[in-house]
């Protein structure tokens, strides 16, 4: 999924600006809003614009809801590498590359080189996250090894570990896109006490517009009429 990038796998690379020592980080993982790279399979059925226009949609609205919150520090893992200092997401909030590799390696590296403290890690397009999810998420991980977020289709939309007395290495070998993403992640946690956070969903198909209340859909389709009407 990411861009592979000119910059070697440097810790430096891949850190994000400290706020303060065990202060804990919600980390989205988010991709440069461009047509035809982003929600593929969503673009299959209304089309790569329209698809990238939700994509950038979401994602922003997730992060004017999560940002301003002081109980944590909102930083953005970015990918591609190169689009860290785009100007696609707003300028104040943290950011730090997400690196090569696959989802799981990809994730690993935020958990291996984010500041000292908790760590949260979420999707960038989880329509009816809210700040309340996330303040449950970190209780349940002041309980907990680990935390994780259910999707009614076997994956997650949250994981998130306190990473001590060590970090974990949940991601090795998981099915990613699959009814099997959960299972094989808890799996990979072995003894670890894990919590289960609220289960949501985000929109990966054309359905899942209709299934969160048809207001995406209505968005969508309201941008297509008026770009029809042009």
């Amino acid at each position: 999924m990411a861009t592979p990038s000119c910059r070697s796998p440097d810790h430096r690379a891949h850190a994000a600006p400290s706020r303060r020592a065990s202060f804990p980080r919600v980390v989205v993982m988010v991709k440069e809003p461009v047509a035809g790279r982003v929600k593929t399979r969503l673009a299959r059925g209304i089309g790569a614009v329209q698809a990238c226009r939700f994509y950038r949609t979401a994602t922003a609205n997730l992060i004017a809801r999560l940002a301003a919150d002081p109980r944590w520090q909102l930083v953005l893992a970015v990918s591609p590498d190169i689009a860290r200092a785009g100007r696609s997401w707003p300028a104040h909030i943290a950011r730090m590359t997400q690196g090569r590799g696959d989802l799981g390696r990809r994730m690993q590296r935020v958990l291996d080189h984010a500041p000292r403290g908790p760590v949260l890690i979420i999707g960038s397009d989880i329509p009816d996250v809210l700040p309340r999810h996330i303040a449950d998420a970190l209780a349940r991980l002041g309980k907990s090894d680990t935390v994780i977020g259910p999707a009614c289709d076997g994956g997650y939309w949250l994981i998130g570990a306190r990473r001590m007395p060590r970090i974990p290495r949940p991601f090795a070998g998981v099915r990613w896109s699959s009814t099997h993403t959960r299972a094989d992640t808890l799996a990979n946690l072995g003894d670890r006490t894990v919590s289960e956070a609220a289960t949501l969903d985000d929109v990966d198909e054309p359905g899942d517009l209709e299934r969160h209340g048809g207001r995406h859909a209505r968005r969508i389709r309201g941008v297509a009429d008026d770009q029809g009407r042009k």
